[in-house]
């Protein structure tokens, strides 16, 4: 991306954890491209979007994304199925762990993909940590997707379970019924890109979404179309349509 917007003319620069300071500096840039979702990054976004700099994807659909709680309820608002969660401290797991049937997931509450992510079989797998808030997710049996889409383009690819998204995948022709959640959910909250991790429960057909992501790496987009384009257009006409509304409103 950096290369891309360099070669059309554009001063462009790269703000890392070890040069990023969240400070009246950042005022003097036009726009930001939220790539990561680490906290400090999230933090900068929501300074600059309350001093008027357009941050794009939205700060707050990006820190939602990466929320797994408020990822949940985003998911539920449009009435998409997701799977039952289990959420509490490690004595109330052992309480309460009967109302969800093994297997579960541990998930990090903050994080996407597939890292810190643990398959637990029996309470015995879960790590004793009184001090710990465990957010404990049921596992769907059945056909893994990882789903990317760039506007109207969507690149379906079935996946193992309980990978991250740079692991092979066999791409596939979009089914119906994915096409419209994917357009049901960009359209519900303004994207231009992103990722919906999928799964078509084996005994229901219906189908789970387990993860949603605002900015995915794209390593395994196989469709047509060279993504890095794409997103880097999509993101310049977001930030002239910002600064054109702005200018209309003042």
């Amino acid at each position: 991306m950096n290369n891309y917007y360099q070669n059309k003319g554009f001063s462009v620069k790269v703000y890392t954890q070890k040069n990023l300071s969240i400070n009246d500096t950042l005022v003097e840039n036009d726009f930001f491209i939220l790539k990561t979702k680490k906290l400090q990054f999230l933090y900068a976004g929501y300074f600059l979007e309350s001093k008027g700099i357009p941050v794009i994807p939205n700060t707050n659909i990006s820190f939602k994304c990466k929320n797994r709680i408020e990822a949940s309820f985003l998911l539920k608002n449009l009435s998409f199925n997701v799977p039952q969660i289990l959420l509490g401290s490690y004595e109330a797991l052992q309480k309460n762990l009967d109302k969800l049937s093994f297997p579960l997931i541990s998930k990090p509450i903050m994080g996407s993909g597939s890292r810190g992510v643990k398959l637990i079989n029996s309470f015995h797998d879960i790590k004793r940590d009184f001090n710990k808030i465990f957010y404990l997710e049921k596992f769907i049996t059945g056909i893994h997707y990882l789903v990317y889409f760039i506007n109207d383009r969507i690149c379906v690819g079935e996946k193992i379970p309980l990978v991250n998204e740079h692991n092979s995948v066999k791409v596939i022709e979009t089914p119906s019924d994915i096409r419209d959640i994917i357009f049901k959910w960009k359209k519900a909250y303004n994207l231009l890109f992103g990722h919906l991790d999928i799964v078509r429960e084996t005994s229901s057909n219906k189908l789970y979404i387990v993860d949603p992501g605002s900015f995915p790496e794209f390593s395994n987009w196989k469709c047509e179309d060279e993504p890095i384009s794409m997103i880097c257009d999509l993101i310049i006409e977001r930030y002239k349509n910002i600064k054109k509304n702005t200018k209309i409103q003042g």
